[in-house]
């Protein structure tokens, strides 16, 4: 009898420790249900159209949008052709970032339409249209997994050589090959061991690798030294090649040489051109310009 009870302790305790988890899991298991239940306020549409991106051009028409009573866009029209580098510009909250959403369908305009060779993005499939969009951000999303797997996430199934040869168009191969592993090296959790210029050389190689004819560029080059900036700077431009760009920025020195910049103050477009005649023109841009080069 005593020899039992010595022998059943341990599962008993085993059975109580397991009760408690149980318990835990059930609370937490809850809400990530629930997250994985709430609806989608961006329709499907019942029958979607293909999208082609490649060669067509992007019109905002008439596009108002607002957070709540806030204001974001008001009556926005914009053409961007195919090719096409179109830089947006000016303070934070003036809705650049707001405009680069839209295109991509994380909301819809209360008015007006965003239309991609001449059809409505909401007659497109949302993982279509995303799928022919590449976006490089100033906040870099990595996992803790190996550099290699980090870039083909812009593709799954990319092949090894696929994977390499965007490292290189990213200028990121040569220090991936200083790493103890090199493609099989462990980052960390969003890349802690990659400096803040190399973290976005991955980001900018993920994109070419996903080889998608429309880019958004949120402030990519924003948070970086002047070194680490003209690296990342040179393999954007790599990026850009051939595609469709839409860029945000407040440094006027990466947009310089832009096919268009649009000056965008409180929801409103309030200037276009090229570098050179918003400088002529004494503007919003001119102003910040100044600012920006003063020196």
């Amino acid at each position: 009898m005593i020899g039992s009870i010595f022998i059943l302790y341990q599962p008993m305790k085993n059975l109580t420790r397991l009760q408690n988890q149980i318990v835990q899991a059930r609370a937490a298991s809850e809400r990530a249900f629930a997250l994985l239940a709430t609806q989608n306020t961006v329709p499907e549409p019942v029958q979607p159209r293909q999208l082609q991106a490649g060669g067509a051009d992007i019109q905002f028409d008439r596009v108002h949008f607002n957070y709540g009573e806030k204001i974001a866009l008001h009556e926005i029209n914009l053409q961007i052709k195919s090719g096409q580098l179109v830089a947006l510009v000016g303070a934070s909250g003036s809705g650049k970032t707001t405009l680069a959403n839209l295109l991509l369908r994380f909301y819809d305009p209360q008015r007006g339409a965003i239309r991609i060779g001449g059809v409505d993005i909401r007659e497109f499939a949302t993982h279509d249209l995303r799928n022919q969009i590449a976006v490089v951000t100033q906040e870099t999303v990595l996992f803790n997994d190996t550099i290699r797997r980090n870039i083909e996430l812009g593709r799954p199934g990319a092949t090894n050589e696929e994977i390499i040869a965007a490292a290189h168009h990213a200028f990121a191969h040569e220090f991936i090959l200083e790493k103890p592993q090199g493609y099989d090296t462990v980052i960390g959790e969003k890349g802690v061991t990659l400096s803040g210029g190399q973290r976005q050389r991955l980001a900018i190689a993920r994109a070419i690798l996903r080889d998608a004819p429309i880019l958004i560029l949120d402030e990519a080059t924003s948070a970086l030294d002047t070194e680490s900036e003209r690296a990342v700077q040179a393999a954007l431009d790599e990026l850009m090649k051939g595609r469709t760009t839409l860029c945000i920025a407040h440094r006027l020195s990466t947009i310089l040489h832009a096919d268009l910049i649009v000056v965008i103050d409180q929801g409103r477009i309030v200037e276009t051109g090229r570098h050179d005649k918003l400088v002529a023109n004494g503007g919003v841009y001119q102003k910040l310009y100044e600012l920006q080069f003063r020196e």
